[in-house]
């Protein structure tokens, strides 16, 4: 959306309140102003906080083989509901309140009080979100989120047929899923709902590359209006040689690319080479995507881009714990390009200590923002050295957390 205001004689320029309440450009605030092919570009130089990725529960009923849970030792817990009353008494002293989204490592409908969590929320203003992996979306839960008022809901299927989502997913059955989904969307539409939007997730791998142009098909059968297909990031030695961004995760700067529109579809950097031409391909065509979108507004021309940070979003833990990315918000082992590496969670202050805007805006906090956007890190996506094995330094003498090897902000990985 385009609002034309004027430039002053004293060349300052007037913003609408409600655009200032977004951004939070309050009096003092400091922008970033860059020149870009489009035109001006103004930034927020420190985001408002816009969405909090909220963990309700790291149990889950499946043991999927792209899960972090494969390669962590932490204790399993859930969030109490009255910590979760203390992050939305919280966000009562912003006027303009972050997005949820219910998300985190755990399966998120086995929360007892996730449908009440959804409604209170609701309730306050705050738009909503839960991704799941749709066994559990019974017909009395999915009515409950409908009336709770459920704004988004991302299923994760990684095989478009019984037998590949069942490999992938152990303990997951496909049908079941999509008859779920197949009830939501007439629940929502005799109920005359216009929501919650039905997303689909995709993990893309080598194994099921070979399905990526039928995963069109699968998310029109469930009512998805939109897919997300990220790139694995692997978790166990089993996975570590599945990923397919052996070049583009190296790639300067970032550049994410979304195609189409029907359905909107968002894509990961994925190497394009005779073994995965064909497919990419067919999944475009099937899609209905003709070429890449042209955003209207182009992301920073920088090495990286940290989704997280530029856009104002922060994660939150079952305990209380406030992380700047869910990456960070459990301690756990992975495979950046096949190279072993250990990453130790980060948390900035807890809910029970402190109220999260104070959290967010504290000098902490701030500090982390500023090098993030700055991305002031040694290129480990481009290193094999010691330092690359773990996120507690490296070679230009970064402090913990160091992120230059995250793909996330090089655009292989990305969330809903």
């Amino acid at each position: 959306m385009e609002d034309e205001t004027a430039v002053r004689k004293d060349g300052t320029i007037d913003i609408p309140e409600e655009q200032r309440a977004r951004w939070g450009l309050d009096p003092g605030s400091r922008v970033l102003l860059r020149e870009t092919p489009y035109g001006l570009l103004l930034r927020p130089a420190d985001p408002p906080l816009s969405k909090i990725y909220l963990e309700p529960t790291t149990r889950c009923n499946l043991r999927c083989r792209t899960c972090l849970r494969s390669s962590w030792s932490e204790p399993e817990g859930t969030m109490p509901l009255a910590t979760y009353r203390v992050l939305l008494e919280g966000l009562k002293t912003l006027r303009r309140p972050p997005a949820i989204s219910f998300w985190g490592i755990g399966e998120p409908l086995l929360h007892p009080d996730i449908v009440e969590m959804v409604h209170r929320a609701e309730t306050h203003g705050i738009e909503t979100e839960l991704v799941t992996n749709g066994t559990l979306l019974d017909r009395e839960t999915a009515d409950g989120l409908l009336t709770a008022g459920l704004a988004r809901i991302v299923v994760s299927i990684d095989g478009v047929t019984e037998a590949s989502h069942a490999e992938i997913r152990p303990g997951a059955d496909l049908a079941s899923v999509k008859n779920n989904l197949a009830y939501l969307a007439a629940a929502r539409l005799f109920g005359g709902h216009d929501r919650p939007e039905i997303a689909l997730e995709f993990v893309l791998m080598r194994r099921n590359l070979h399905e990526l142009p039928r995963v069109p098909e699968l998310a029109r059968s469930i009512g998805a209006s939109r897919i997300i297909v990220t790139n694995v990031m692997p978790y166990t030695e089993e996975l570590k040689n599945e990923f397919l961004y052996g070049v583009t995760a190296a790639e300067w700067p970032h550049s994410s690319k979304r195609f189409g529109t029907s359905p909107d579809v968002v894509m990961p950097k994925i190497d394009v080479r005779s073994d995965t031409r064909e497919a990419l391909i067919g999944f475009f065509v099937n899609a209905g995507a003709v070429g890449p979108h042209q955003r209207s507004v182009p992301e920073p021309d920088l090495t990286a881009y940290c989704p997280f940070v530029w856009e104002g979003k922060t994660a939150v833990a079952w305990n209380g714990a406030v992380s700047p990315c869910i990456a960070l918000m459990h301690s756990h082992t992975c495979f950046v390009l096949g190279r072993h590496k250990s990453i130790r969670r980060h948390s900035l202050g807890t809910l029970q200590a402190a109220p999260i805007v104070d959290i967010w805006n504290s000098p902490e906090y701030r500090e982390f923002r500023r090098r993030v956007m700055a991305f002031e890190f040694a290129p480990c996506i481009q290193c094999d050295c010691d330092l690359a094995e773990s996120n507690e330094q490296d070679c230009f003498g970064s402090p913990f957390p160091t992120c230059g090897d995250c793909l996330w902000a090089r655009g292989a990985i990305v969330c809903p």
